[in-house]
């Protein structure tokens, strides 16, 4: 069984017995500006393995995925060797290593083109005699390469229309042509953020097949059921260095949540029952979008409540449309008791608007090309307006108040928000919808590519403003947001709700089988 790596180079006369591995990399940092991202990391990858590489947000994991990739240059001293053959991690480059192929989390597909397009696009066309796409070549050659992961996708059309799964096979396939497997490594970062239960073991599946045609992989995730069904051994980094490489066989969730931290972390996190009911925050009648078929609800005053179900199933729908962000038709009615005992038509353009951390907040939280500041008052300009201009007191003032409590860990709030990890990107849209001081509040997918440490402190500070009175309504397709959070679960099937469960009756078992239908 593989132990706990040490510094030593391939060449430097390790244990005779140890396999050769297929990927090493020695005295691995990164320097920007004044900030160290990695400090004199060390990683081995073994023949045929499946390798995780853990961490808290902002460890190092993106920076040490995006030097191996060969977007940034390492600092002078890094090593790697890449089935015993050394190759340079000093420059920038369209690529390091023929074997060595990436699949990142925005899969970068062109989701206009179809899938033999986009497979076409790295590599690409096959061509005639005479110079032409020979389509029918270019057709067969698609298929094959979708074919052997066991999966049938039309491959002409547009992938906009794909299942997410179905996408990220997409990409698997096309980091993965030209190499008919054996000795390299495939990395694979975050591809399960937001897939949910059904598709996530389709596509552990087709890991496992990368496997066995002999390839290692590197895999990068946030959730702990991931890690101990797939990997053979776990890295961990915490705040750029190196804690450890582990069998997956000698730890236990708690113990890798440890090792990630630093300190001890409840991972078994449940909401506390709500103290006794303190009436509708909000009514929903009739809530047609979409999928949704006429769907019915209360939310209670400081009240979690969950939205679960498949793909299809409306849940991805029924925040946005309650939130006032959906953006195709939607009819129904919504009453906010404490206000008004009026019905307001959901269709109306002067019907109220919540605030809503969306499922993906790359293309929907957040703007690249602001900071953080200005992503997170951009919807509070006008509380923020002096006389004649934007109080810069004002704003900084609000801007600080949100970094401490939320715990964002940024260079300044001036920073590029591009320049935040995954979860510390979540916090800051998490602090703009709560700044704006509603009482309903939607999220979707609120812990997508979070770690464990930051994912307790979002359930923390969830639990802390349904204590103060807020409402709440969590969709979300990982069954720990629902358990971790909610004290009451819709599940929806089909565009209405099938099943409430509530209390002691919110367990994983239950909830797949709500979902699913079956008994």
């Amino acid at each position: 069984m593989l132990k706990e790596i040490h510094a030593a180079s391939p060449a430097s006369g390790s244990v005779a017995s140890a396999p050769r591995p297929v990927l090493r990399l020695e005295k691995l940092s990164k320097t920007f500006g004044g900030t160290r991202a990695l400090r004199d990391v060390v990683l081995e990858i073994a023949p045929g393995e499946i390798h995780a590489l853990v961490g808290q947000n902002g460890c190092g994991k993106s920076t040490l995925i995006k030097t191996l990739a060969g977007y940034h240059d390492a600092d002078p001293g890094a090593l790697a060797w890449l089935d015993g053959e050394p190759f340079d991690l000093s420059a920038v480059t369209d690529a390091r290593h023929d074997r060595l192929r990436f699949v990142h989390q925005d899969l970068g597909l062109v989701t206009e083109l179809s899938a033999l397009d986009n497979l076409a696009l790295s590599r690409g066309y096959a061509r005639t005699r005479l110079g032409s796409i020979n389509w029918s070549a270019q057709e067969k050659t698609a298929r094959a390469l979708i074919g052997r992961f066991g999966v049938d996708i039309d491959v002409h059309r547009p992938l906009m229309y794909a299942t997410p799964v179905e996408r990220t096979i997409v990409a698997i396939a096309a980091a993965l042509e030209g190499w008919e497997g054996g000795r390299g490594v495939l990395v694979l970062d975050e591809p399960t953020a937001v897939l949910p239960h059904t598709e996530v073991d389709k596509l552990l599946e087709i890991v496992r097949e990368v496997r066995r045609s002999g390839t290692s992989v590197l895999y990068v995730s946030h959730r702990m059921n991931e890690i101990f069904d797939l990997a053979d051994r776990v890295t961990v980094l915490r705040g750029g260095r190196l804690i450890g490489t582990r069998d997956v066989a000698d730890l236990t969730p708690q113990t890798l949540a440890t090792m990630m931290v630093g300190e001890d972390v409840d991972i078994s996190v449940r909401p506390e029952a709500a103290n006794g009911a303190r009436g509708a925050q909000l009514e929903v009648r009739d809530l047609r979008a979409g999928v949704l078929r006429g769907v019915s609800f209360e939310l209670q005053e400081g009240e979690v409540l969950g939205i679960a179900g498949l793909p299809g199933s409306g849940r991805e729908t029924l925040p946005y449309a309650i939130a006032g962000a959906w953006e195709g038709a939607v009819s129904g009615a919504l009453r906010l008791p404490a206000q008004s005992d009026a019905w307001i038509d959901l269709g109306d353009d002067d019907a109220p608007r919540f605030p809503l951390v969306p499922a993906n907040r790359t293309t929907e939280g957040v703007i690249s090309a602001f900071s953080v500041k200005e992503n997170l008052t951009l919807p509070l300009i006008g509380r923020l307006r002096g006389r004649a201009a934007i109080s810069a007191g004002r704003e900084a003032e609000l801007v600080d108040s949100w970094i401490d409590r939320l715990g964002i860990r940024t260079a300044g709030f001036d920073a590029p928000i591009t320049t935040l990890s995954g979860g510390n990107q979540q916090k800051v849209v998490m602090a703009r919808c709560l700044a704006l001081n509603s009482s309903v509040l939607a999220l979707c997918e609120p812990t997508a590519g979070v770690d464990i440490g930051t994912r307790v402190q979002l359930y923390d500070l969830i639990a802390e403003q349904a204590r103060a009175g807020l409402g709440v309504i969590v969709s979300s397709s990982d069954e720990g947001d629902l358990l971790g959070m909610c004290t009451r679960v819709l599940v929806l099937r089909r565009g209405v709700i099938a099943t409430e469960l509530t209390g002691d009756e919110i367990t994983e078992p239950n909830l797949l089988h709500a979902m699913e239908g079956s008994d």
